[in-house]
């Protein structure tokens, strides 16, 4: 048995196909059959069903189960044997919301990627509240969202904290609202986040504890999308302030201060804290954690 055979099989278990699995690991149709045949004849039990679509027996299930195991402990000892050369380096896959990736990242990457070329980063988008899953799922190696969880399988570590606001258009109503209250959303058409966000969340409670059925006429997956129809006016919106300084400098958008929408919510690093940390992740963490709050927190 070696370690392309079991890449072999984990790459047939996902394509369901000798062909395609062939052209994804740049082999030969059969060249795959024979390493798979050379598994099943090592262990004696037959691993793959060959009928169209092809598929993993029982047998092969457990087998795909140990394979990727191992697979990753290949993976960790690669890693290992990097960092014996004292320079940070390797690839982090970062999860976060997309207002994140778009008003944060890009300042602290560009300083980053500056000091420690050899260290390459993806990053993903998505709701703060699947970034846990991702982290303790192994699906990305470091999460930057909101901090609403104490789960003891991650560390977590606040960078800074964000508050949200009801954005709306300078033509709206409410902006010229000498003093707002909450109970004025009682009619307001709002344009909301979608339910898996944080700002979604923070607002539902809101209004349940104020005994206000909103009146949504748009849900919207990220602040990015939300901010584009608050801006034509289609309605009002609570979402992260630090999401919308750049439409407030420009007068696009404006903020109004209804008290109890000011709210900090903690905004921090995650990590997995079982799983090994290589270089490029320890310096990674290292400068985020060491940064001032004011890094994260622009002025515009």
């Amino acid at each position: 048995m070696n370690i392309s055979q079991l890449e072999t099989l984990i790459t047939i278990s996902k394509t369901k196909s000798f062909r395609k699995a062939g052209e994804l690991l740049n082999l030969t149709q059969p060249a795959v059959s024979a390493q798979i045949k050379s598994l099943e004849d090592e262990f004696g039990v037959v691993l793959v069903d060959r009928n169209q679509p092809v598929a993993l027996t029982d047998r092969g299930q457990v087998f795909l189960d140990k394979a990727e195991q191992i697979l990753d402990v290949v993976e960790e000892l690669k890693q290992k044997l990097t960092d014996l050369e004292h320079t940070p380096q390797g690839h982090i896959v970062l999860g976060t919301t997309t207002s994140i990736a778009i008003q944060i990242l890009p300042r602290i990457l560009s300083y980053f990627q500056d000091q420690f070329p050899l260290i390459k980063t993806t990053i993903q988008s998505m709701p703060s509240s699947l970034i846990y899953q991702s982290v303790e799922q192994g699906l990305v190696d470091i999460g930057i969202g909101y901090l609403i969880e104490n789960n003891p399988q991650v560390h977590s570590s606040v960078l800074y904290y964000d508050t949200f606001g009801l954005a709306v258009s300078p033509h709206h109503p409410l902006a010229s609202e000498k003093i707002p209250r909450m109970d004025m959303l009682r009619d307001v058409p709002l344009i909301m986040l979608s339910p898996d966000t944080v700002g979604r969340r923070f607002a539902d409670d809101l209004f349940k504890s104020h005994d206000i059925e909103p009146h949504i006429v748009m849900e919207l997956p990220s602040s990015e999308e939300v901010k584009r129809m608050v801006e034509i006016n289609l309605g009002a919106a609570i979402i992260s302030r630090q999401s919308i300084l750049r439409e407030l400098k420009q007068g696009s958008l404006v903020v109004v201060p209804i008290p109890e929408l000011e709210v900090t919510h903690p905004v921090g690093v995650i990590y997995k804290s079982s799983r090994y940390i290589n270089s490029a992740m320890q310096q990674f963490l290292g400068d985020l954690k060491g940064m001032p709050e004011t890094s994260f927190i622009s002025s515009e």
